[in-house]
């Protein structure tokens, strides 16, 4: 539909009216000339990410497809962006990656959240049914943790599509510093989950004493040599996983948990009762945790040795709440490239 110019309007309203014409008709629901549209008054306005393009080694998008699954919430959305941002600068083949969301609320605004952000990305998002968990959720030492969301991960291989065979993992308060590529490449020698393992960890401490004491819960271990892994990070054979029952063992033990207090850290527990000490092990490098400090009170923590190819601000604090706050740790700096979140006194400057 072609706007007709007339000589009883002034050049300017053409203008607007032209430009309003263009929000109407196009898909996106950013309009590309600098001007932001707020897509929900609920969730928070974002920057649009630039695009980020295939080099000439990448082939075709067919060859080395990359699928990448997160969480989408209201309250985490900007921990989201601020990842998806991360992945795809440090990616050699941004095109390649298709990301899958699993939301709890209205898929609308979510989606229009993204699509303004990130134009060009390769992206669903899929409901995620909170009655699922309903009556499986037991209360932990940290509200956030109880969350139905925080347990989308165990159903994460019935959601995504059938076809798809593998999946990598990723909570939303990570920025990757790394071509994701290397971390979807690991070899999983024939295991459901690959991801970091932490065997200095005090293992005993993510179960009671109750579980500890029972003479067949203490049995849950044996022939395994169990370590603590953190499943914000995790690559999932999901074929492996449904063909297993994962997702009904995970939730065996969510039920014993129900009736008997065996542990009190909210979905973490039962993935480590059902697959620590099977897991492969991925180096250290891409699961830089526990930069958001202990569950209780957040406090500041330092980068641990070594090289890093992800930075994961577990725990209780959060560097967008910290920023915001004026009161940042050290390590939050780091995220802080990655944030796109647009506040009313930037809105108003430009």
């Amino acid at each position: 539909m072609a706007l007709r110019s007339s000589s009883s309007l002034p050049p300017r309203l053409i203008g607007l009216l032209s430009i309003l014409l263009l929000y109407l008709t196009t898909t996106s629901l950013a309009i590309r000339v600098g001007i932001v549209i707020k897509p929900s008054p609920n969730l928070p306005v974002f920057r649009e990410a630039p695009a980020f393009r295939n080099g000439d080694e990448c082939g075709s998008e067919d060859q080395k497809h990359i699928h990448v699954a997160m969480t989408l919430d209201a309250n985490y959305i900007r921990g989201t962006m601020a990842a998806v941002l991360s992945i795809l600068q440090h990616s050699t083949c941004p095109e390649n990656l298709s990301f899958y969301f699993l939301s709890a609320h209205s898929e609308a605004d979510l989606f229009s959240a993204i699509k303004s952000t990130f134009p060009y990305l390769n992206f669903k998002i899929y409901r995620f049914d909170s009655n699922l968990v309903h009556g499986k959720i037991s209360k932990s030492i940290r509200q956030a943790l109880d969350q139905p969301l925080n347990y989308a991960r165990i159903y994460l291989a019935d959601i995504i599509p059938s076809n798809v065979g593998r999946v990598i993992y990723l909570d939303s308060d990570i920025v990757v510093v790394d071509d994701i590529a290397k971390l979807w490449d690991v070899d999983m020698e024939d295991k459901v989950v690959a991801a970091p393992e932490y065997c200095h960890a005090n293992f005993t401490q993510y179960f009671t004493d109750d579980f500890w004491s029972d003479p067949e819960f203490s049995k849950t271990f044996h022939g395994r040599n169990p370590c603590y892994f953190n499943t914000g990070v995790m690559v999932m054979d999901v074929d492996k996983w449904r063909k297993g029952e994962y997702t009904q063992k995970v939730e065996e033990w969510m039920a014993v948990q129900k009736n008997k207090r065996i542990y009190h850290l909210g979905s973490l527990p039962p993935f480590l009762l059902v697959l620590a000490g099977n897991i492969k092990a991925v180096d250290h490098r891409w699961n830089q945790h526990g930069l958001g400090g202990d569950n209780f009170k957040g406090k500041c923590r330092n980068l641990h040795p070594g090289p890093i190819s992800l930075l994961h601000w577990s725990g209780k604090g959060k560097p967008w709440l910290r920023l915001d706050s004026r009161k940042p740790c050290n390590i939050d700096h780091l995220w802080k490239p990655y944030d796109l979140y647009r506040s009313s006194k930037q809105s108003l400057e430009e």
